[in-house]
C-alpha cells in the first residue's frame, strides 16, 4: 500500500493539468503490535522518497485551548523540513563556484596586496614597468599558495579573519507547549531590529576556508527561490507520518480523564488531512496533496473507535501481523544495519572476531519468538535484549581479546539463554 501511494505521487503529476488537483492522495493506516515494522517503515520512506518528510507522534497534539502543541505545527514543521532540503541541494549547486570564492578571500587575506606610493612626473616610466613586475610576481605567488592551499600544505597555520557575529541580545524566551512558532518570530524580528557586527578571530586555514564557504554560500543562495521551491515541493509531495495513532482513539464509554481532549484531536486534525490552508511564516500551505500515512498497535481501543470523519480521512488500512522464528531469521541476517554485522562489526574495533553459525542465528530467532509468546509480544525489540543478554561477556572482555576469534554455536545460545527462558520471572525482567 505504502508503495502504491508513493508511486501514485509520480503519476499525478503526469496526468493533465486539469485533472491533476482533483486526484487527493489515499491515505493509509498501519495496524499492527509493536516492533512488528510500522516506524521502521517510516524510516526507509523518508529515504526512499526524497521529498518532505515529518514523522510525529499523536499522543504529542491537544486540542485548542489546551497547553500543549496544536496540530497546524506538523505542517509549519514540515515547510521547515522542505526549506533545509532545498537550500541543501541548493548549497551543492552552487559550492564549486562558492568554493573558489572563499579561496580567492582566504588569498587575500594570506597574501595581502602592498600599497605604493604615488610617483614623480620623472618616474611615471620606471614606476609602470616595476608595477608589471610586481602584478606577474604576485600572481605566480598567488598560484603557488593557491595549489599549496588546496595540497593542504598551508593546513597548520594561523590566519585572522573577520566573520558575521548575532547582535541579538541574548535573552531568553520561556514560551509554554505549542508556542514554538512565537519563539522563532521574535528572533526574527530581533535580527531584523540588531544588524550583525563581525569580529576578528584567529583560527586554522581549514576552519577559515569552511567559515568563508559558508559566508559565500548564503550570499550565493536565492532564499526566495528556495522558499518557492520548497512550497510546491511540501505541497505537491509532502508526506506527515503519524504515529500512536490509538493513542487519541479512547473508547467512546469513557469519557472522564483525557479522553474529551483526545476526541478533540481528532477533530483539530480533520481539517489538515482533509484539506485545508495552514498559516507559516513562509506563506501560506495547503494540505490537499499532502499524503498522511498513520500507524497504532490498537491493543486497547480499535481504529472503530476513531470518530467517523476520521476514519473517512484514511480510506486504508494495512493490518502487519505479528513476526514468528522466520521474519526473526530474516531480520538478524538479510538487512545491511541487522544486528549480527552491527556487533561483528563493533566487535572488529576490539581486533575480535565474531562469527555466527546458521543454526545459532536460527536458535536467537527461536528463543525471541518464545519470550514474545510467554512475556509480552514486542516483535523484533526482543532481538536487541536477547543478543546483548548473549554477547554480554564477550563485550566486556572484548579490549583484553585482541586477535581473538568467538564462534557462537546453537550450544552456546542455549547455555546463556536457556534458564533465563524457562523462568518467567527472569524473562520478565530481564528478556
Amino acid at each position: 500500500m505504502v508503495a502504491i501511494a508513493l508511486r501514485n505521487r509520480w503519476r499525478r503529476r503526469q496526468v493533465p493539468e486539469d485533472l491533476r488537483d482533483e486526484i487527493a492522495p489515499k491515505n493509509i493506516i498501519m495496524i499492527g503490535p509493536t516492533g512488528v515494522g510500522k516506524t521502521e517503515i517510516a524510516r526507509r520512506l523518508a529515504k526512499l522518497a526524497q521529498s518532505p518528510f515529518l514523522k510525529v507522534e499523536a499522543s504529542k497534539f491537544t486540542e485548542v485551548g489546551y497547553v500543549g502543541r496544536d496540530v497546524e505545527s506538523m505542517i509549519r514543521d514540515l515547510m521547515e523540513i522542505g526549506i533545509t532540503m532545498v537550500r541543501e541541494e541548493e548549497y551543492g549547486i552552487l559550492r564549486s563556484k562558492a568554493e573558489e570564492l572563499a579561496e580567492d578571500r582566504l588569498l587575500d587575506i594570506l597574501l595581502p596586496v602592498r600599497s605604493t606610493r604615488k610617483p614623480r612626473r620623472n618616474q611615471v616610466v620606471v614606476q609602470q614597468h616595476d608595477n608589471n613586475v610586481e602584478i606577474e610576481v604576485a600572481q605566480r605567488t598567488r598560484e603557488k599558495f593557491k595549489k599549496m592551499l588546496r595540497n593542504g600544505r598551508l593546513n597548520d597555520r594561523d590566519v585572522e579573519i573577520e566573520t558575521q557575529v548575532s547582535a541579538i541580545p541574548v535573552v531568553e524566551v520561556f514560551s509554554p507547549a505549542g508556542m514554538e512558532e512565537m519563539d522563532i518570530n521574535l528572533k526574527d524580528m530581533f535580527s531584523n531590529i540588531f544588524p550583525g557586527k563581525t569580529k576578528r578571530r584567529r583560527v586554522k586555514v581549514p576552519e577559515a576556508l569552511e567559515i568563508l564557504l559558508q559566508e559565500e554560500l548564503s550570499k550565493l543562495i536565492d532564499t526566495d527561490k528556495v522558499t518557492k521551491m520548497a512550497k510546491e515541493r511540501v505541497e505537491q509531495t509532502g508526506i506527515v507520518f503519524i504515529d500512536e495513532l490509538d493513542k487519541i482513539a479512547g473508547s467512546r464509554s469513557s469519557q472522564h480523564g483525557p479522553d474529551v481532549s483526545r476526541e478533540g484531536v481528532q477533530r483539530d486534525l480533520l481539517p489538515i488531512i482533509e484539506g485545508s490552508t495552514v498559516n507559516t511564516k513562509h506563506g501560506a500551505i495547503k494540505t490537499d496533496h499532502i499524503l498522511f500515512v498513520a500507524a497504532g498497535a490498537f491493543h486497547v481501543s480499535k481504529p472503530s473507535d476513531l470518530i467517523p470523519e476520521i476514519q473517512g480521512r484514511f480510506p486504508l488500512r494495512a493490518e502487519l501481523s505479528p513476526l514468528t522464528k522466520d521474519d526473526f531469521v530474516r531480520i538478524l541476517t538479510e538487512p545491511r544495519n541487522a544486528l549480527v554485522i552491527q556487533y561483528q562489526e563493533l566487535l572488529k574495533t576490539e581486533g575480535v572476531t565474531l562469527e555466527f553459525q546458521d543454526d545459532a542465528i536460527v536458535e536467537i530467532a527461536s528463543l525471541a519468538e518464545e519470550v514474545n509468546e510467554r512475556a509480552e509480544n514486542i516483535g523484533a525489540r526482543r532481538l536487541h535484549t536477547i543478543m546483548e543478554k548473549l554477547l554480554e561477556d564477550i563485550s566486556f572482555d572484548a579490549p583484553d581479546m585482541d586477535g581473538v576469534t568467538v564462534r557462537i554455536t546453537p550450544e552456546m545460545v542455549r547455555e546463556r539463554l536457556r534458564e533465563i527462558v524457562k523462568s518467567d520471572d527472569l524473562s520478565r525482567y530481564i528478556l
